[in-house]
């Protein structure tokens, strides 16, 4: 059986736990109460259950801490894909979405943008 990820020893318990307390973020105060429990010697499901989480994903944001810190226990979200510009929306131009073997389209896309003023790249 794999011996458990090694928590970083530059924080105690009592310190995680501070930081948890000062943080604004609820996320992140869930996980640094989970990694005080770890560090006070508690059993890791049971840490998990404290963080609303199970084993594994302690273990992953055990790596994250590890890695970046207490910073590293923020969610990190993406602004997701990108819209189409707004000149291709105003003209009602189709999507420039184009894939490989669909040629014929890209060939009536390229002439619809370029009647419009704008580049389409693939």
């Amino acid at each position: 059986m794999p011996s458990a990820v090694r928590l970083r020893e530059d924080f105690s318990a009592a310190a995680l736990r501070a930081l948890a307390k000062r943080s604004k973020e609820a996320n992140q105060s869930r996980r640094l109460l989970s990694l005080a429990a770890v560090r006070d010697g508690m059993d890791r499901g049971a840490a998990a259950k404290i963080g609303g989480m199970d084993r594994q994903t302690l273990r992953d944001w055990v790596h994250r801490f590890n890695a970046e810190g207490p910073a590293g226990l923020l969610d990190h979200w993406t602004s997701g894909p990108t819209s189409s510009p707004p000149s291709a929306r105003a003209a009602g131009l189709p999507s420039a979405s184009v894939r490989p073997y669909d040629r014929w389209r890209h060939c009536l896309l390229s002439s619809a943008f370029a009647a419009a003023g704008l580049v389409l790249t693939s």
